[in-house]
């Protein structure tokens, strides 16, 4: 019976096609969307999670979120090593500084000022130059990514990425690029340059408080919640861990921008759209074959068998169209990514999109299994 009921779905060419076409529409753009989105959140906390083996950020109680700059004084270092089962604690500078590169060019950069003695927090890979040349006089390293973006050289004649041994202006101090780094692709878009932190004060417009976070290192023996807890009670002040810093970064974006709620309806769309496209044409091709279902009660069939015959049309139609969009949205996300655009298919995006596309050609063959359920067989020797 089921190699009947296959015959009888692919026997009309056309509603066959619009039905995959229409379950994998809605599967391209489950997953397709699924995957941006997922690929976006991950960049919001790209920068913490590259800082490097830390166990605490160190905070302003008010900051919400890694770009939202709530300075401290200088003595809350201090104030911070001093507590029990904090093994190190060094001190990080970030902020925006007007950058002028060689040709003229005007960029508002991230400047990300490093501890001088241990260069703790740096980038996680260098592609040229080494973290150490931080140590020299007047000396920055930028990301490699954008060399030939935002740090490229158009005016004055010129047409080159920025290289190393390039000066640039930031904050009207003199500058130099002793090397470039990789990292992971972020969200926010200006441009990152490091340098050390008692150089970047130096640029920095003078406050009185400069020192935007301080990064810790627990006691191997030390339990981190518990050490966060100290910190907060000893100083007022607030200790997150990076995947804690990282979670509420993220959760600001999405809450104060449209990301979530624009994604959530195009993800919602597609399975509107699968449903309605899968479920008009699964319809009209149950009452094109009421005759042939008819026959098949007739003779002796029972519900059962015909609801399995249903079912394993519903299942072969969700199968092609899924597998049709999901490689269709691994491609176009391969292909769409090299432009710069964020796109990471988990796992579980597949998963949940199987499961969305069939609950999705079930919920359409209903329908159709009512119908055939109230079928009588005698329809078929009428005339």
């Amino acid at each position: 019976m089921n190699l009947v009921a296959l015959k009888m779905l692919i026997g009309d060419r056309l509603k066959y096609i619009a039905l995959v076409a229409g379950v994998a529409f809605a599967a391209l753009l489950i997953t397709q969307q699924a995957s941006i989105f997922t690929g976006y959140t991950l960049e919001i906390g790209a920068w913490i999670r590259d800082t490097g083996a830390v166990d605490l950020w160190v905070s302003d109680p008010q900051m919400e979120h890694v770009e939202d700059f709530k300075p401290l004084t200088d003595t809350a270092l201090n104030r911070v090593r001093s507590v029990s089962g904090v093994a190190w604690a060094v001190p990080i500078y970030k902020g925006y500084l007007k950058s002028r590169l060689p040709d003229g060019t005007l960029v508002n950069a991230r400047v990300i000022g490093l501890d001088d003695a241990t260069l703790a927090g740096g980038p996680p890979e260098m592609a040229s130059g080494h973290l150490s040349d931080l140590r020299g006089d007047d000396a920055v390293i930028v990301n490699e990514e954008d060399l030939n973006g935002q740090l490229a050289l158009h005016r004055g004649g010129e047409n080159r990425p920025l290289r190393v041994g390039d000066h640039i202006s930031l904050n009207d101090h003199d500058a130099r690029v002793v090397g470039t780094f990789r990292a992971t692709h972020e969200f926010f878009w200006q441009p990152v340059v490091y340098t050390t932190y008692s150089q970047a004060l130096t640029w920095a417009p003078q406050e009185r408080k400069l020192l935007t976070y301080v990064l810790v290192k627990v006691r191997p023996d030390e339990s981190v919640s518990a050490v966060a807890e100290r910190i907060h009670q000893q100083t007022r002040l607030l200790a997150r861990t990076t995947h804690e810093f990282d979670w509420d970064t993220t959760a600001w974006v999405l809450k104060k921008t449209g990301i979530l709620v624009n994604f959530g309806i195009t993800i919602a769309l597609g399975f509107v759209i699968g449903l309605l496209v899968a479920g008009q044409t699964f319809y009209t091709f149950v009452l094109d074959n009421l005759r042939p279902f008819a026959a098949i009660k007739a003779m002796g069939a029972s519900n059962g068998m015909v609801l399995r015959m249903l079912c394993v049309q519903v299942i072969v139609v969700a199968a092609i169209g899924y597998g049709i969009g999901l490689g269709a949205a691994t491609v176009s996300g391969a292909i769409l990514s090299r432009g710069g655009l964020a796109f990471q298919m988990a796992w579980q995006i597949p998963v949940f999109g199987a499961v969305a596309v069939l609950i999705c050609c079930l919920a359409a063959g209903c329908l159709g299994m009512l119908r055939v359920l109230r079928l009588e067989p005698a329809i078929v020797f009428k005339g």
